[in-house]
């Protein structure tokens, strides 16, 4: 695993752009919620549920995150996944995963749920609903975070967790309050697009958004199936958009963001080095990209860190990394004046330290 923590970020002073970072008011687009679980919790739910191979000691847990290839990282992943059987642990994941966003000044996250991998293993898909909604409203009334749900299908479930996902987020009588998005996650690679694309259609007719993964470890072609065959607002990842300037325009002209994750795509080795990450061809290209942390605890990084990854990739000030926090702010899916509210939060935190 990458540890990115040592990435000098750009400007006069490392210390001085990651103090600006810690304060600065955000938006998260993209990032998974059993993904997003820190090392104590992903500890204390391997103690409560001792026949997993998941280590309960916190230490053990960086050795148990490092990835040989994404293959091997989603077979990790799931061993978490794994790890959340009943309505309290869920709750207690979305909880506390809220409140590590807080503590990075994030105002506004969009957590990516898979609802089915915690049904299919036996928890109640009434309960589960209850129990990150209930967390959400928590969250927001403590930390001042406001949560939404991006319900995603794991791909490599096949079709039969597309339409269990899609009947989750169409049903009004199960679909949550804070449910704004569709999207679709896992290994790419013998998992191609187009054939969700009935789930899709379903879940955007619902009003849903569309945000599928696409382009993280496969070419170019995955994106323009995920914008003609799944009618892709946003794309999660978009790594090898980098290798089609048809593409890259195509994303630029019409205002489609990419979720890019630097850490991520390094540790799963999507992409090789650091210094090869396709975001300064995305930038160059005028296309609009939004910083986020994918599976935090995961690749030893945070929404901090990747902005301060940022910052030295595209060399970047304050403003401009007020600006890069003011992309997600317009590329998410919270309303008119929630999205004026943040940009204006982030204009006078940037003033008020710029002045000092």
């Amino acid at each position: 695993m990458t540890d990115s923590s040592s990435v000098p970020a750009a400007g006069t002073s490392d210390r001085d752009l990651r103090e600006f970072i810690a304060g600065l008011p955000k938006a998260e687009l993209h990032v998974h919620h059993v993904g997003s679980a820190s090392p104590r919790i992903v500890s204390e739910l391997a103690a409560r549920h001792p026949d997993s191979r998941v280590p309960t000691d916190p230490e053990a847990l960086a050795d148990y995150f490092t990835f040989t290839d994404f293959a091997h990282f989603i077979e990790v992943y799931l061993s978490v996944v794994d790890l959340i059987r009943t309505p309290e642990d869920v709750r207690l994941l979305t909880y506390e995963v809220a409140r590590d966003l807080a503590r990075q000044q994030v105002r506004y996250a969009e957590l990516t749920i898979t609802p089915f991998s915690s049904t299919r293993r036996g928890i109640d898909e009434l309960a589960f609903m209850a129990a990150i909604e209930d967390a959400r409203k928590a969250a927001e009334s403590e930390f001042g975070t406001v949560l939404r749900w991006c319900f995603d299908i794991p791909g490599e479930a096949g079709l039969q967790s597309a339409e269990e996902t899609a009947r989750l987020a169409t049903d009004d009588r199960v679909r949550p309050e804070g449910l704004v998005s569709f999207g679709l996650g896992g290994p790419e690679i013998g998992v191609p697009r187009p054939q969700f694309k009935p789930y899709f259609d379903r879940a955007i007719a619902a009003g849903l958004h569309s945000v599928p993964h696409a382009g993280e470890t496969t070419g170019p072609q995955t994106v323009w199936d995920a914008l003609t065959e799944l009618r892709a607002e946003r794309i999660g990842h978009g790594t090898s958009s980098a290798q089609d300037p048809a593409l890259l325009a195509h994303l630029a002209e019409h205002r489609i963001p990419l979720e890019v994750c630097p850490t991520s795509n390094i540790a799963t080795r999507a992409v090789r080095a650091l210094e090869e990450h396709p975001i300064r061809e995305f930038t160059r290209a005028g296309v609009l990209v939004t910083i986020n942390s994918d599976d935090p605890p995961m690749f030893g990084t945070d929404l901090n860190n990747e902005y301060a990854v940022a910052a030295r990739l595209l060399d970047l000030d304050e403003r401009g990394l007020a600006d890069l926090a003011k992309n997600a702010v317009e590329a998410s899916f919270l309303d008119a004046p929630g999205k004026a509210r943040i940009a204006a939060e982030i204009d006078a935190y940037t003033a008020g330290r710029l002045a000092s």
